[in-house]
């Protein structure tokens, strides 16, 4: 039975993981900031410990004196959408808290457990602001991330991350395995809050309208993005890790949708007809949409399922919660 780590294990993407691994026959310890009642999802069959501060070097030693992983899941970030990385608001907790942790579970892994492999997520916000000024043509393909030109503080601190890490792995002799996420949603996430992604915002906006009643969307609404859903970011996560492949490589959606159509989308998932209200608003670049060549190229593999589907499935969990009064 291999023993997984999985860091940030109360958010979203890090709730999913600990699932995807005890399917999978791991035993796994989720470790959060979050204590475990605020957790997205909980998973009794877990080893989990709430209220872990990963910024706290000795506590993050103490968790690789304590177990020999085989596999770490670095997910814990100090993050969230438009609304809260583009304000700059929270820059400086953004770069400090983020930076810090991945220091932090570097410096353990590298010292205390250096056959550990390590999955650490990365942002397409990375990516050159200039590169993604036309909505209807960016350029996020890999090797486009130099020059840096990150669009936010939050996408600098995941580039020097990812290089810190891989100045790990070649220093250390550490296996480490790198993609860019290109806005991953689905149940679990976060809706509401000022921290919730555009998908799920959507949503939350879509299923509090009443018929006929408008519905705001930030910025102009021709500003373009992909997004993928949980299952497929796993799916591609786990190749990753299982494979031999050291380049940084994005895991996202092709499939383009302008921020105007993700709410009429929505729309017509919920069967309202709604009017589009375009307002001022955080928006962070023009145009964003992951290139897969190379995931295809190096794991022979791609997302490929319909935005449609994960909307749907999304919409449904959201509605949940909203008439539980959560």
């Amino acid at each position: 039975m291999k023993k997984a780590l999985v860091c940030g294990a109360g958010g979203f993407i890090g709730g999913h993981m600990v699932k995807r691994l005890l399917d999978e026959g791991y035993k796994v310890l989720g470790v959060d900031i979050k204590p475990q009642q605020d957790w997205y999802q909980v998973h009794e069959e877990a080893m989990t410990q709430g209220l872990f501060d990963l910024r706290n070097a000795d506590e993050v030693n103490q968790l690789f004196k304590v177990t020999n992983f085989d596999e770490v899941y670095q997910f814990a970030a100090d993050m969230g959408g438009a609304g809260y990385i583009f304000t700059g608001e929270h820059d400086a907790d953004v770069m400090h808290n983020s930076a810090t942790i991945n220091l932090n579970i570097a410096h353990a892994v590298a010292k205390l457990s250096p056959k550990t492999k390590v999955f650490y997520s990365s942002s397409a916000c990375i990516y050159p602001a200039h590169n993604q000024v036309d909505p209807e043509n960016p350029n996020c393909e890999e090797s486009s991330a130099y020059p840096a030109a990150p669009d936010s503080e939050y996408g600098w601190e995941k580039l020097f991350s990812e290089r810190m890490w891989r100045s790990f792995a070649r220093n250390y002799g550490i296996e480490v395995r790198i993609a860019r996420f290109h806005n991953i949603f689905g149940p679990f996430g976060t809706w509401d809050g000022g921290k919730e992604k555009a998908p799920a915002a959507m949503c939350r906006k879509v299923i509090q309208a009443t018929q006929e009643e408008d519905v705001e969307v930030w910025g102009p609404g021709n500003q373009t993005r992909s997004f993928l859903y949980i299952d497929e970011c796993l799916e591609a996560v786990r190749r990753l890790m299982d494979s031999e492949v050291v380049e940084v490589i994005n895991i996202g959606s092709d499939e383009m949708i302008s921020i105007n159509n993700l709410a009429l989308m929505t729309a017509e998932i919920s069967g309202k007809n709604i009017t589009i209200n375009n307002v001022d608003g955080p928006v962070g670049v023009n145009g964003r949409n992951s290139d897969n060549t190379l995931i295809k190229e190096l794991l022979g593999w791609a997302p490929s399922q319909p935005l449609r589907e994960g909307m749907k499935k999304t919409y449904v969990w959201i509605e949940e919660q909203i008439n539980k009064g959560l």
